[in-house]
């Protein structure tokens, strides 16, 4: 028996537990005990995509390292975890025989990996191991394209990620995906269909994200590749065909963010020289690639000027030297870094992985492990596995973190029937901008006990009031009943007054009580085409990168931009108040 007052992570524990016990000398006993040692491993998430949509590009932004390999083709046809570990190494583990090492070897600022002998074909899996911050938070894992030529290796992947694969300690799969495109084909959608179905109630848009990759190659990366990517991006997100299928689709480019992470110091050096350079000269240099690295009397050779393009990329290249040549001799690398990790997206996605994948984290393990306690009583129906799987529903059913989610999908699906003000006031109540409760309460981070406590039973009188009317549809009255609770549970884990801030932040202006009828929610906005001065604008709450070591070995975090200089000036972190009203 499990304590109905404990979190649905302990129960979903405690009856892990008693399957394991029920297993107790059979196949599946190992299955589960794996599972239960995944419950206290960082979130694994599975970077997903069809072929040369970007994923390894993405995946060494994000570990602040380029891991490149003797034979790509052959790597990248291998599913490939990245976990963390104080050294760097590699291990493969073929389908029949035993684990093998693998050398992995420091060149420069990248890694390189060396399969050997070994072919994919003979590969169950590879796992890398390196010392970066962001894979203490979460293990990554790289999956083979889908629509690759060979279709048994996209079938591996697609099983895999959907948690079909009977890969030994792997078959829990993971807690959530990353999915790249390019641009939305039938494949692609039908590919998340088959994840959402496969996984059930595990699969929804909170803990599946979509990628707009390589934004900054849209328009043939054109100086507004990147605006044009936004709205693109933008359309994915109202096309009810995505919608229902991942939490949102955000505009990346990985090469950016990869070159932010690991910019050397000659490279910088080269490009200090070119942006010297007349426009009359450089410009016709930056109409295409071939251009830039065939041009002649130039103070950086031609191979160095190639490598720059593989680097940085056409967009990346025009963005840097007008960038570089609009400060002169004052340019810095980290200023430089600073802005191309900005360009890239990779902060907004950082801040999205941390805010709906690891701050769910327990939640979204405990629901894993509950699935492959179902999966096991299906395919091994011992006498207590009815008995199992009733206790499963009835923990789903009851767990108000499930709940949550649920109505988060429902709102992202467009399900709920209420005005844009309000469905946007209760994606925060419900996390959507973070689980802190001044984030879901929208109040500034420092505000104190009483504040907090004040706007929760405001939030909560407001939604009892939609709960209770009579001109309330039905859904919205599920809705409220959920917010309900979350406001109560809110209260419940509130923690100690803290210092209170200089002004009062509440009340707030709530929206009408009475539910008005639906209205469409207006169009988006065009984005704005941003400057390219080096004092652009960052927000707050982004992830801050630190500015290159330059030594042989790369840091494992993202560089830092100097605060300093009119470059990296910040803006004040906002965030969306109840009801839109300014606290």
């Amino acid at each position: 028996m499990t304590d109905r007052g404990a979190s649905f992570s302990d129960r979903a524990r405690a009856l892990l537990a008693d399957a394991t016990a029920a297993y107790q000398g059979r196949p599946a006993e190992r299955r589960l005990a794996t599972v239960a040692r995944h419950l206290d491993e960082p979130l694994r998430v599975a970077i997903a995509g069809r072929v040369k949509a970007g994923k390894s590009t993405l995946l060494n932004a994000l570990v602040g390292r380029r891991v490149a390999a003797t034979d790509a083709g052959e790597c990248t046809r291998v599913v490939t975890w990245y976990g963390y570990g104080e050294h760097v190494g590699a291990t493969a583990y073929p389908r029949t025989g035993d684990p093998q090492e693998l050398r992995l070897d420091s060149r420069g600022s990248a890694l390189v990996l060396d399969l050997g002998d070994l072919r994919a074909d003979d590969l169950d899996q590879v796992r890398v191991q390196m010392p970066s911050s962001w894979l203490t938070k979460m293990t990554l894992v790289d999956t083979p394209g889908m629509g690759s030529l060979s279709e048994s290796l996209a079938r591996q992947a697609q099983e895999f990620l959907a948690g079909d694969t009977e890969a030994g300690d792997d078959t829990d799969g993971v807690d959530a995906v990353v999915y790249l495109l390019r641009q939305l084909h039938a494949s692609d959608v039908d590919f998340l269909e088959v994840l959402s179905e496969a996984q059930l109630s595990h699969s929804t848009p909170v803990n599946a994200v979509g990628i707009l990759s390589r934004s900054d190659e849209v328009g043939g990366g054109a100086a507004d590749a990147i605006d044009q990517a936004q709205r693109i991006a933008a359309s994915y997100r109202e096309d009810p065909r995505v919608r229902g299928l991942v939490q949102t689709v955000l505009p990346v480019a990985g090469l950016l963010g990869e070159a932010a992470a690991t910019l050397r110091p000659e490279e910088f050096a080269d490009l200090m020289r070119l942006s010297g350079l007349p426009p009359a000269t450089i410009r016709p240099m930056l109409l295409s690639a071939g251009r830039f690295v065939a041009a002649q009397s130039v103070p950086v050779p031609a191979d160095r000027r190639h490598r720059l393009v593989r680097v940085l990329g056409m967009y990346g290249l025009r963005l840097s030297l007008e960038a570089l040549r609009q400060r002169g001799s004052a340019a810095r690398p980290n200023d430089l870094v600073g802005l191309l990790s900005r360009r890239s997206g990779l902060p907004e996605l950082r801040r999205l992985l941390l805010t709906q994948f690891a701050e769910r984290r327990d939640v979204l393990k405990a629901d894993s492990a509950l699935r492959a306690v179902d999966a096991v009583t299906r395919a091994d129906p011992i006498p207590a596995a009815q008995r199992l799987r009733q206790q499963i529903e009835r923990l789903r059913v009851g767990a108000h973190e499930l709940a949550e989610i649920r109505l988060l999908t429902e709102l992202r699906t467009g399900q709920v029937p209420a005005p844009p003000e309000q469905v946007a006031l209760m994606d925060r109540l419900l996390g959507g901008e973070g689980s802190a409760a001044t984030v879901r309460l929208g109040l500034p981070a420092n505000a104190s006990g009483t504040d907090i406590a004040d706007a929760i039973a405001e939030v909560h009188g407001y939604w009892r009031r939609i709960a209770r009317s009579p001109l309330t549809e039905p859904t919205l009255v599920r809705a409220a009943d959920v917010l309900l609770r979350t406001c109560e549970g809110l209260s419940a884990a509130r923690a100690p007054e803290p210092t209170r801030p200089a002004e009062p932040v509440w009340p707030v202006q709530l929206p009408p009580a009475a539910a008005p009828p639906p209205t469409a929610a207006p169009a988006p906005e065009p984005a704005q085409p941003e400057k390219l001065a080096w004092a652009e604008e960052q927000t707050d709450e982004q992830p801050t990168v630190t500015a290159p070591t330059w030594a042989e070995e790369a840091t494992d975090e993202q560089p830092t931009v100097a605060t300093s200089t009119a470059w990296a000036e910040e803006q004040t972190d906002e965030l969306p108040t109840v009801g839109g009203a300014t606290a």
